[in-house]
């Protein structure tokens, strides 16, 4: 095979796509109220999907906290 000069700069090029994929999943996981880490399984091929479909089902973590700190100060639940 051939590498020319610009074969570094490809794999610059794959590299800072995969940051700009990567760094809006970890922030939307870590705004959800999860462990930013789980936002590598957003690379995993199956995982993805069930992951996907787990935090779109289930309550957040931030979602319950909210619940728990409005319990606390005695202001109705909204809707």
């Amino acid at each position: 095979m051939f590498y020319g000069p610009l074969h570094g700069f490809g794999c610059v090029v794959l590299l800072g796509c995969v940051v700009l994929v990567f760094y809006p999943f970890w922030r939307i996981v870590e705004k959800a109220g999860y462990p930013g880490v789980m936002s590598l399984l957003f690379f995993v091929p199956v995982v993805n999907f069930v992951f996907l479909w787990v935090a779109a089902l289930n309550e957040w973590p931030i979602e319950q906290q909210l619940r728990e700190l409005r319990a606390r100060a005695g202001a109705p639940p909204p809707g």
